[in-house]
């Protein structure tokens, strides 16, 4: 049963204080020229603002692995230059990263160990003028103590120690065999690893005795590892390539600029600071 309150009940006074009310109501929701305020207490105007909303454009990276301490602080250091770009960092063998691109991951820049599995990238329409960043030779590391009393790289034929190499197929086992050949060594390794990282966890863990890793990953272990320098290591130069990968340019312009950005930040002056500051060498 519905209840209706007689006419008479409402007052004039209150008719007229009912009116003012609405209509003072319906001039609140539609706002003014010069801005207001949410009935929270908020700027109307922030949620419509193209900067607040503007969502970063994420550029991808494929690294070799023996970058990461670099690349990890070089990318900290082009996000603050960059705030409306985030860099996303893969990394692993420059191999199978390589790999993966020329299969179509969607990847912006590439930097490979190596040159050759640039080139890689390089002849299948991926990838153009690629650019040398730094260099790196290898060094001989064991765990902290060396308890295996390894003294130079003719014990890595010893087959008594057990030892660690990178893969073959991987820029830094293709320089461990180009040095151990140039030396007249003839490794036993226990076990062949994937990327150098992989190969710098066996001695930092003690599951070595010896391994041959790059040195800037020596470095990067601090007190955990010990390097013994290998005099005919000069000799065995890695070059790192580095360039913005073409699926970059197929995702539009902001993609393929932030690519150029990156290269040119890598290889320009703040780059090449973070890269001498982790070991590496000038291109």
């Amino acid at each position: 049963m519905s209840f209706r309150m007689p006419r008479a009940a409402v007052p004039a006074l209150g008719l007229a204080v009912f009116a003012a009310l609405a209509f003072g109501g319906c001039a609140a929701g539609g706002g003014s020229a010069g801005g207001g305020s949410a009935a929270d207490g908020s700027d109307a105007s922030a949620s419509t603002n193209p900067d607040t909303d503007a969502t970063p454009t994420t550029l991808t990276v494929f690294a070799a692995a023996s970058l990461t301490e670099a690349f990890d602080a070089l990318a900290a250091d082009f996000e603050a230059q960059h705030p409306d770009l985030d860099v996303a960092l893969s990394y692993g063998g420059s191999a199978a990263l390589a790999q993966q691109i020329v299969e179509g991951a969607p990847v912006d820049v590439f930097a490979s160990a190596a040159q050759p599995q640039m080139r890689v990238v390089v002849e299948a329409g991926l990838a153009e003028d690629p650019v040398v960043f730094a260099t790196n030779t290898l060094e001989l590391v064991v765990p902290a103590g060396n308890p295996a009393a390894v003294t130079e790289l003719a014990d890595l034929a010893d087959p008594d120690l057990r030892i660690a190499l990178c893969d073959p197929t991987v820029p830094c086992g293709a320089a461990s065999d180009a040095l151990l050949a140039e030396e007249g060594v003839t490794a036993s390794p226990d076990t062949l690893e994937s990327d150098v990282k992989a190969v710098l966890t066996k001695v930092v863990l003690g599951e070595v005795d010896a391994a041959l890793v790059y040195r800037t990953d020596a470095r990067a272990a601090g007190d955990a590892v010990e390097g013994i320098d290998v005099p005919g290591a000069a000799s065995v130069v890695n070059r790192y390539p580095i360039a913005a990968v073409g699926a970059a340019a197929d995702r539009g312009g902001a993609q393929a600029d932030a690519a150029a950005d990156f290269v040119a930040f890598v290889t320009g002056p703040s780059g090449q600071a973070a890269l001498a500051d982790a070991g590496f060498g000038a291109p």
